[in-house]
């Protein structure tokens, strides 16, 4: 005999719990069990292929050259971004500027570096020493205070670092800009009328606000400026990690578990800077979320049984 549910809402007595099924999804199991059977077979399938050397693979991911080669391509990440983010934050700021001729030529900066491949301006780069074979620095038409040999200089990390950051800056620069905008016009009307000036405003108002927006893709482009750095080849540049790996394969003509060496390397540090990118987006993310912590949701229910109490 079942209970009147009028009956029950009379009496004030609880309903009886519902026995929730839990809906049932096939679908994702046989997904699943696909995948991980195809998987299974790539993985045996490449550990019994004898073409994959992995005793040269082994020997070679712990070796000495390939561990500065890494070393060289962290440096050249790290100091082509840092040339990128400042260059692209003045490029935005350029073209938001009410100044035409600043406009324009952040505009033609822009058009010129995101309209060629990367691979050929590294490689005008590595042409530079036969571009200008002396460099001369003085008076206009007048005496030369000081002369540089270019050809002399062997300067292939440098040129890779320059070449990699003037790249990297022109979309650097539209992420800065997209930030920009993504901050309310209020925040901008309120500071000019404290009397701050234009370039006060952007950077004590404007740019704090707009991390939020440049963080996220900032850490993108930084992973991928890192696997850019196997194009300083043109330069030419062979103390990076794939140029040691590429010298390496191409004495012992073992290309296959060199390449697997130089992809484990970066996949390594690209990891790496995944873990760095999570924390500063949730650094920078406070107060976005209108979600509470279990500490804030604690405080809160403190504060109201003290408030209860009284």
């Amino acid at each position: 005999m079942t209970a009147d549910p009028n009956t029950t809402a009379g009496t004030g007595a609880e309903p009886e719990p519902i026995a929730a099924v839990p809906l049932r999804r096939p679908g994702r199991w046989a997904s699943a069990v696909l995948i991980l059977a195809l998987a299974g077979l790539f993985v045996y399938g490449a550990a019994t292929n004898p073409a994959y050397r992995w005793d040269v693979y082994w020997k070679y991911l712990r070796d000495t050259r390939i561990a500065a080669g890494a070393v060289v391509t962290v440096e050249l990440t790290v100091l082509a971004m840092l040339i990128a983010v400042v260059l692209g934050t003045l490029l935005a700021v350029m073209r938001l500027s009410p100044n035409p001729v600043l406009r324009a030529t952040a505009w033609v900066y822009l058009w010129v570096f995101r309209g060629t491949p990367v691979y050929v301006q590294l490689v005008f780069w590595g042409l530079v020493p036969s571009l200008y074979q002396n460099v001369a620095f003085g008076v206009p038409f007048g005496p030369r205070l000081l002369e540089v040999d270019v050809q002399s200089l062997q300067a292939g990390f440098a040129f890779a670092v320059i070449g990699l950051g003037l790249n990297e800056a022109a979309y650097m620069a539209e992420i800065v800009r997209a930030g920009i905008n993504s901050v309310g016009e209020g925040q901008r009307e309120a500071s000019i009328a404290l009397g701050m000036s234009w370039s006060q405003t952007m950077r004590r108002t404007v740019l704090p606000q707009a991390m939020r927006v440049i963080i996220p893709p900032t850490g993108n482009e930084l992973i991928s400026m890192l696997k850019t750095t196997a194009l300083v080849t043109a330069i030419p540049l062979s103390t990076d990690l794939f140029g040691r790996a590429r010298d390496i394969y191409g004495v012992n003509f073992l290309p296959i578990p060199l390449l697997l060496v130089t992809a484990t390397w970066y996949l390594a540090i690209t990891s790496v800077l995944m873990v760095g990118q999570y924390y500063l987006e949730k650094y920078y993310s406070r107060g976005i979320s209108r979600q509470l912590t279990a500490k804030q949701l604690q405080a809160l229910a403190d504060a109201r049984g003290e408030v209860s109490a009284k």
